[in-house]
């Protein structure tokens, strides 16, 4: 690359590294800039092998400078971007979603979530309470949470989850107003049947499945359809009762046997389940209602405004309401949206699958951070609010959305930043004698807040580098916080340059380490662990502390043991 390509190379970058360092008010990110840089000038695409290693200088000397330097130095390079991300974040929408339909009618805006127990919540999961819990602050509603377990079989509840959902949704920063289990309300929902029951809108059957989907799809009638409801009654008291085995009968909904949709022709409300429930409350029971029924008339006795709900599930609302025009009630507002696909993960979202993987040992637990779980981002420090923000920033749209990780990531940069400390972490390492300098360097805490003073980091005559940032020979770096030196065989030699030597484009900015008194780190990260030393003071940080490994990324600090550090990694 010529020397004329490399200049504009360099010009291009930094304005890119600023707009993302401003933009998100945080440290720029080679990744995140490759893309935008590559894109506006694709007469660097022929050099890709060579930009980013020019990217990476140039973004380190960014993130070098404070917030107000950044700032100042990209009104000087890119006035009209600046123009515009200011005039964004004065313009930015107050409500990142719309409207929920018809908030005048209601006296109170009261919205559910209704999860199944059957493990800790993944990414996916989270979207429904951060949504719900937005839209409660905004209408100072009401925020119901029921656990709808009563499938003790083919979805089994896990003893475990409901407290580690209810820890979830507190991580998330919401608070429900009123939890509920549905496997304590068995007897309200029986006592709604046998109303149903009265009401003609229900009646037994015990037709064979398949043989019932036969008749159900050629529109033709159940010969139980026209029981009397005595008899009904009758049959229904002895499925309470336990006195069927599963399979053997059913309570039915009465709709439309002509009706257009089959799914939606006299379906179960109720049916016998041979496997006790886990928890010991409910394991006596045998007749179980289905979720159509069972969250049809919790809907309506919990006082639901608005229901959301994924796309998939349009027929439950066309079910339940047989069931309210029965009961004579009102059918809550339903806003419908699409699934939410996550990326920078290789496992899928299911809980099944997530669990299998668990039991399998491939993964360490629900908060391994390899898992797109809620407790892996909360042990990897990223703070619930910032999930919040992401997920409600995808709004209710009935298309799929893709969640990408780095808005969540974004979201939770511009929360940890200002309070993360900054350390040097050095992985593979590769060991230089260094001549003519201090006993000490003395980076600072915090690049932002000089108030809270430097760290000092001896050198003891050596220090210790990441290969990549190993001059050649004849070659300078900028130990940061230390002084610039050049490499002399296996010396490292200071030199009398002062900074304009990295502002010039002649050194780059580097972490090291010293060769003595380091601090054995394992960072656990979504690509598997790695190992390497941090600077002495960095074993006086607090466990649950959020810091900034420079040029690396924010980490937790998980724990300080005798043979070293974990930290997980949060992001970069």
């Amino acid at each position: 690359m010529d020397e004329d390509l490399r200049d504009r190379v360099e010009r291009a970058a930094e304005k890119h590294a600023l707009l993302n360092a401003v933009k998100y008010d945080s440290d720029a990110d080679v990744g995140a800039i490759m893309g935008p840089l590559m894109g506006e000038n694709p007469e660097f695409r022929p050099h890709g092998d060579e930009v980013p290693g020019i990217v990476g200088s140039v973004v380190a000397r960014v993130n070098d400078l404070s917030v107000a330097d950044k700032r100042e130095r990209l009104e000087e390079v890119a006035p009209e971007e600046l123009a515009e991300i200011e005039a964004d974040d004065d313009d930015e929408d107050e409500h990142a979603l719309p409207d929920l339909p018809t908030v005048d009618t209601y006296d109170e805006i009261r919205m559910r979530a209704a999860p199944n127990p059957n493990g800790p919540w993944h990414i996916g999961h989270a979207r429904m309470p951060a949504v719900i819990g937005t839209y409660k602050q905004r209408y100072d509603g009401s925020f119901v949470v029921r656990f709808d377990d009563t499938d003790p079989e083919t979805k089994r509840p896990d003893l475990a989850a409901y407290d580690a959902i209810l820890d979830d949704i507190d991580y998330l920063g919401f608070d429900p107003d009123e939890v509920l289990l549905a496997s304590d309300r068995l007897e309200t929902y029986y006592d709604h049947a046998r109303d149903l029951i009265d009401a003609g809108g229900a009646y037994t059957c015990s037709c064979p499945g398949g043989e019932f989907s036969e008749m159900k799809n050629a529109a033709e009638a159940c010969p139980h359809r026209d029981k009397n409801r005595e008899t009904t009654h009758e049959e229904f008291e002895a499925m309470v009762d336990g006195e069927y085995d599963a399979g053997e009968m059913v309570l039915r909904v009465r709709t439309d046997i002509d009706h257009k949709n089959p799914a939606l022709r006299d379906w179960v409300a109720f049916r016998m389940i041979d496997t006790p429930h886990p928890r010991p409350e409910a394991e006596e029971y045998r007749c179980w209602p289905m979720l159509d029924f069972q969250s049809g008339v919790d809907d309506h006795l919990t006082g639901v405004t608005h229901i959301i709900r994924g796309i998939d599930l349009q027929d439950s609302a066309k079910r339940q309401q047989f069931v309210y025009d029965y009961f004579g009630w009102e059918y809550p507002e339903v806003v419908h949206w699409g699934h939410v696909q996550v990326d920078a993960y290789d496992v899928q979202l299911s809980t099944s699958t997530l669990k299998a993987k668990i039991d399998a040992g491939d993964l360490d637990g629900w908060d391994d951070p390899r898992a797109p779980t809620l407790a892996s981002l909360r042990r990897r420090g990223i703070r619930g609010a910032a999930v919040v923000e992401a997920l409600a920033a995808l709004g209710t749209s009935s298309a799929n959305v893709d969640l990408a990780m780095s808005s969540v990531y974004a979201a939770n940069r511009s929360r940890v930043n200002d309070g993360a400390e900054r350390y040097f972490l050095v992985r593979d390492r590769e060991r230089f004698d260094v001549e003519g300098g201090s006993d000490a360097g003395n980076p600072p805490l915090h690049p932002d807040h000089e108030e809270r003073g430097d760290r000092t980091i001896p050198v003891d005559g050596g220090v210790v580098l990441e290969p990549e940032d190993v001059p050649e020979a004849g070659d300078r770096v900028w130990l940061k916080g230390y002084a610039c030196v050049r490499r002399e065989g296996d010396r490292l030699v200071v030199t009398d340059d002062d900074i304009g030597v990295v502002r010039s484009g002649d050194a780059d900015v580097v972490h090291w380490a010293p060769t003595e008194g380091t601090v054995p780190v394992r960072m656990r990260t979504p690509d598997g662990d790695v190992t390497g030393v941090a600077e002495p003071d960095f074993a006086e940080t607090a466990v649950d502390d959020v810091v900034q490994f420079e040029r690396i990324g924010f980490v937790r600090v998980d724990d300080h043991g005798d043979d070293g550090s974990v930290v997980y990694w949060a992001h970069p």
